[in-house]
């Protein structure tokens, strides 16, 4: 296993770090975190992932410096939920963009797996990585009425700024 995001003790979900050899599952969860209204009608993955804005987002995931991942599984090793984070460019960006030297995170957990802590579990582990790999900041995008807005309020994510209608999100990590 990778350095970097110890093991959970957790029988009932474990995590640890991403590996390149989980990206598909990587892009299963930004379908998840792009399409995540329940009761809407989503397109299936590729389609869903193919529009520049989103395919992009985990495009050579894993080949770029700092790019960096965790993955929750249930008992049995099934992947329930993913938490990541990259460094983009002022040229070449997502919508959390905020600076080159803040990563933007994307998380999602399966809808079934959903309100039981996994996020917040992933988020933790992978705020504490970016921390020990030096990131001082760490940013996101929410659309306003989604509810993990008030998991990332809670973790120490503000807002600052609004872009297309979704709340920018920055967060201090490290005691920074």
């Amino acid at each position: 296993m990778p350095p970097g995001i110890p093991v959970s003790a957790d029988p009932i979900v474990r995590l640890r770090s991403a590996e390149t050899r989980d990206l598909p599952f990587l892009r299963e969860m930004l379908f998840e975190a792009a399409f995540w209204r329940m009761g809407h009608e989503r397109p299936d993955l590729e389609s869903g992932l193919a529009t520049p804005e989103l395919a992009k987002l985990l495009e050579g995931w894993g080949d770029r410096a700092g790019d960096l991942g965790v993955i929750a599984e249930a008992a049995g090793g099934a992947r329930i939920g993913a938490a990541w984070l990259r460094y983009w460019s002022a040229e070449s960006h997502s919508y959390g963009f905020v600076a080159p030297d803040v990563p933007e995170l994307g998380v999602a957990v399966r809808r079934q797996a959903r309100r039981g802590g996994v996020g917040e579990r992933l988020l933790r582990a992978l705020l504490e990585d970016a921390a020990r790999r030096g990131a001082t900041q760490v940013s996101l995008s929410v659309e306003p009425d989604n509810p993990a807005a008030r998991l990332y309020a809670r973790l120490g994510f503000r807002r600052v700024e609004v872009v297309g209608g979704a709340w920018t999100m920055v967060a201090a990590v490290g005691g920074a």
